[in-house]
């Protein structure tokens, strides 16, 4: 039975504490910022440092390091092994996973979650005992990487609060958008983001993209504009496509 210690009690960590015991690995009860640190290693295989990204280095730095045995991980996106420190056996495991409550975050991350990975095997090792997918990313690439993953939540979470503010003042509820969304989501898996663009960038139609620019109020114009660019970016992508194969 693997032995886990996690630093760090918030969402992500206690979804991983929650995720992994439920398959079986023996987790010790996590550490906080006012616990002492130094032998978080001790008799541990893996200890993985959940704080926030600011304060992963000085936390590895606390933690005295072992010959053999522990290997100590963070769960940062954008960071690599080297804020990880004197540590002979170093590790990332960033689940692409949103994890808005630790129980919920548990549910996600035990079959099925995709895991960037990096360092010792160990890494790989969690993902398959959770029933995950891992694909490696290197150093270099970790915050393009992440860049992508914000773009890809984050990003898309702030645009519909946009359509709710836009939508919220001619009485149209939220709600109402978001099968929309679940089949715009599923026509990007099917087809791919530039066969799956409709609406008025698509087709040209940028009087129509006036009138939306008329009605938005002036808070909301330059996030449209930002997305018509997109968008438009979009399409000039699938024309090269069309042009390159046909």
């Amino acid at each position: 039975m693997a032995r886990l210690r996690i630093i760090g009690p918030g969402r992500a960590g206690r979804a991983l504490a929650l995720a992994l015991a439920q398959v079986g690995w023996r987790v010790e009860p996590l550490l906080g910022r006012t616990d002492d640190i130094v032998g978080a290693a001790a008799g541990a295989d893996l200890v993985v440092i959940a704080t926030p990204d600011a304060v992963i280095a000085e936390v590895a730095a606390a933690i005295e390091p072992v010959d053999e045995g522990a290997v100590v991980a963070h769960l940062a996106g954008s960071l690599g092994l080297d804020v990880l420190g004197r540590h002979a056996r170093r590790a990332a495991v960033h689940p692409l996973v949103a994890l808005p409550t630790p129980e919920l975050g548990a549910e996600r991350l035990v079959g099925g979650a995709w895991f960037a990975v990096a360092g010792d095997p160990m890494a790989r090792r969690v993902v398959d005992d959770l029933g995950g997918r891992a694909f490696e990313v290197a150093d270099d690439d970790r915050a393009a990487y992440h860049a992508a993953a914000v773009i890809a939540s984050n990003h898309v979470v702030a645009l519909l609060g946009q359509a709710e503010r836009v939508a919220a003042p001619v009485g149209v509820p939220l709600e109402a958008y978001l099968d929309l969304v679940r089949a715009t989501i599923d026509n990007v898996a099917e087809l791919g983001p530039a066969a799956a663009l409709t609406g008025p960038a698509a087709r040209g139609d940028w009087a129509t993209i006036d009138r939306h620019l008329a009605a938005l109020d002036p808070s909301e114009r330059d996030g449209y504009r930002a997305m018509v660019d997109l968008a438009r970016r979009l399409v000039e992508l699938g024309h090269l496509e069309e042009d390159t194969t046909g």
